[in-house]
């Protein structure tokens, strides 16, 4: 592919400044010919000896919405938007479940929320403009197709009480979905076995022997699961478990409160 020429050698010749030689003319108006633009101020190129290059250390991680942190005090981040369908179950607390969907809204992703108590998401919904700024309320069963895609990612969450009914939408390609479960229920293995990601805050003993079963938790994973702090989740995914800490910021606080388990 070649691109039109910009300027003429002849015409770059006349306009060379002092002291610029035809040569250099046309060097310049063979660069721009091909479509390279004017020539930049010229900088010393860095360069790294090879024997230092081990010392180099670039701080990447994982790209999503930070959860809190982990047992180490290093950031746990939850890649929700996905360009495949993610199933995430919660068995605890509506404060993180709120946080969570915050988090993702401050993504740029649009969260959907289907609940049978819009009152106790209102605060948020005009915290964020109305509705108007990624984050929209519905009732159940009355969630729209949400059109999401790689430059609109979606999160819906399912926030429909012990027995959550199927939804009219569910999750696709750049639209995961959020089931939230206050405690252990009939449908709770049926939702664990199809999800990607569950996570597991304080709950009885007895429902930590059943979700030990259910999920494969070890006996010490399972002996924690009453005593886990407000605002500590377990996160499992395959054969991985992390416990995380979900710190609020003072604007989150000023908006849903401490964390809390109960609602």
């Amino acid at each position: 592919m070649t691109f039109p020429a910009t300027a003429r050698p002849e015409a770059d010749a006349q306009a060379a400044p002092d002291g610029a030689g035809p040569s250099t003319a046309r060097s310049v108006g063979e660069r721009l010919r091909h479509g390279f633009g004017l020539l930049g101020p010229r900088h010393g190129r860095h360069a790294v000896p090879a024997p230092q290059l081990d010392a180099l250390a670039l701080p990447i991680g994982d790209d999503g919405v930070v959860a809190g942190v982990d047992t180490e005090g290093q950031p746990a981040v939850l890649g929700i938007n996905r360009p495949t369908p993610y199933d995430v179950v919660l068995i605890g607390g509506l404060w993180t479940a709120q946080v969570l969907a915050l988090r993702t809204a401050a993504t740029g992703a649009r969260v959907a929320v289907e609940t049978g108590r819009p009152q106790a998401w209102m605060q948020m919904v005009h915290a964020m403009g109305g509705g108007q700024n990624g984050l929209a309320v519905y009732e159940v069963g009355r969630v729209p197709p949400q059109g999401a895609s790689a430059g609109t990612p979606v999160l819906v969450v399912r926030d429909c009480g012990m027995r959550p009914p199927r939804g009219r939408v569910g999750s696709g390609p750049w639209q995961s979905m959020l089931t939230l479960l206050p405690y252990l229920s009939p449908v709770a293995p049926r939702l664990l076995r199809q999800a990607r990601l569950a996570g597991v805050q304080r709950v009885s003993p007895d429902e930590a022997s059943e979700l030990g079963r259910t999920m494969g938790l070890t006996r010490a994973e399972r002996e924690s699961l009453p005593t886990l702090p407000d605002g500590v989740t377990l996160w499992c995914a395959d054969h991985d478990r992390q416990y995380v800490m979900t710190q609020p910021t003072d604007a989150e606080i000023g908006l849903l409160g401490t964390p809390r388990r109960m609602d």
